[in-house]
């Protein structure tokens, strides 16, 4: 046994089980669109009899399998991995939400997690109220609350609606009381999911320097994230999930790295081949390729794009968009491409076919990117695939000057017009213009 002096979380071969029913034989016939989730007792009634078989099987499904890793005091740690990896899973036992099926966790010290918006909130308080409360459940007395609740409304943002009931806060109002109320009230270790997403780029920005100071304190850090970036300038180790199991873990860049490696190899596969994809299935996407819009190369720093979508349905499809989202190697958003924004919405589509988008010069930096699509009907996903197709790229003499762009120093590219003028010159100009 290693001494727990140092180690704060010690998980030893956790696994955590669900078991998944499946309905044998046939499926709804007439009522399936009308039977509603939040009626399942009255669904189930309705549709017994349009059911060809009543028979259920049941399958195991773990969520997380085997898991071992110890973290020290003050570390600052990422764990990363696919949509189902497990990421949240483990979260929410180290934060006792819920308990593994097999293994055991020991923790040394106070926790405070932010897992999902307004953890912790009751709706029908105020801001005010809530953050007594939240503090209250994280373990700490009024006292201390009240020494920290200027900090906490001021690094928050909402003071103007504190004393609103948070029913009425948007997600990312939300978002920034619940961080601000974990952050501050000086936890031994924060967990913190991908619920950061929520919030503006701005606020997102000021949690990372937060919990940076956490880290530095010598406190403990979580952080779960799709962000690489996010995970890289802030965790100094990684942990990568894959199938509820640890595929590997170390300093945070190697981690990155052979997490990119994997989601590479992913975006080779045919999107025919693709069951990691989400939606109900009335419109299956079967293939995507990208190349420069006027001779069909590969695309260039300062090349438009053109891109081509194959799809297929059982019958002709009206009321659909479609969505692409590029983004570089580390996650960070790019562009999204996306028909609502500008009114692309044709009356009836075919069967079969192939949608193409057009684009202006991309003007980015040269290097890898990821590439998302999805293609809804109506309000409703009809089928989402990431890491859809690799994207790269390619450098090429951007100004003209036989230097090319670097992307270590910038996303993005803008043409420039550069001018000089002697300031006795600027100021007899302003003389002219005042004389007339």
């Amino acid at each position: 046994m290693i001494s727990m002096s140092d180690t704060v979380i010690k998980a030893e071969h956790l696994s955590k089980k669900y078991i998944i029913n499946h309905q044998k034989g046939g499926g709804y016939v007439a009522l399936r669109d009308v039977i509603t989730a939040g009626a399942k007792n009255l669904a189930k009634k309705i549709a017994s009899p349009f059911l060809v078989s009543g028979a259920t099987a049941t399958e195991e499904f773990f969520a997380l399998k085997d898991v071992s890793f110890e973290i020290k005091q003050g570390d600052r740690v990422g764990i990363i991995g696919r949509n189902g990896a497990g990421k949240s899973t483990l979260l929410k036992i180290l934060s006792r939400i819920t308990e593994p099926t097999i293994g055991r966790v020991e923790i040394t010290g106070q926790v405070a997690s932010l897992l999902e918006v307004g953890t912790g909130f009751h709706p029908e308080l105020t801001g005010r109220e809530n953050i007594y409360l939240n503090g209250a459940i994280l373990g700490m007395g009024r006292k201390e609350i009240k020494r920290k609740f200027d900090e906490i409304v001021d690094f928050s943002e909402v003071e103007k609606f504190l004393d609103t009931p948070v029913k009425h806060y948007s997600s990312g109002m939300y978002v920034r009381l619940a961080f601000s109320v974990a952050a501050h009230l000086e936890p031994e270790i924060l967990i913190v999911d991908e619920v950061l997403a929520v919030g503006d780029a701005q606020f997102q920005k000021k949690c990372l320097g937060k919990m940076g100071e956490v880290g530095k304190e010598g406190r403990t850090v979580l952080f779960v994230s799709h962000n690489m970036a996010a995970v890289q300038s802030l965790c100094d180790r990684a942990y990568l999930l894959d199938h509820g199991q640890v595929a590997c873990s170390g300093p945070t860049g190697d981690v990155i790295t052979t997490y990119m490696q994997g989601i590479a190899e992913t975006s080779e596969i045919p999107l025919t081949d693709r069951a990691d994809r989400k939606g109900d299935g009335r419109v299956r996407l079967t293939s995507i390729s990208i190349d420069s819009g006027s001779d069909g190369s590969p695309v260039r720093c300062s090349d438009s794009m053109r891109i081509k979508i194959g799809y297929k349905a059982e019958h002709g499809l009206s009321g659909v968009s479609v969505l692409i989202g590029i983004y570089d190697q580390f996650s960070r958003p790019l562009f999204f491409l996306d028909t609502r924004t500008v009114g692309w919405s044709p009356e009836s589509l075919p069967p079969v076919g192939v949608i193409t988008c057009i684009t202006s010069a991309v003007n980015i930096t040269p290097g890898p990117c990821n590439v998302n699509v999805a293609v809804s009907l109506g309000a409703v996903l009809a089928d989402h695939i990431k890491h859809a197709c690799p994207l790269e790229i390619a450098p090429d003499d951007f100004y003209g000057t036989g230097k090319l762009p670097d992307r270590q120093l910038a996303l993005c590219l803008l043409r420039q017009n550069w001018q000089a003028a002697a300031l006795c010159d600027v100021k007899d100009s302003k003389l002219e213009e005042n004389k007339k």
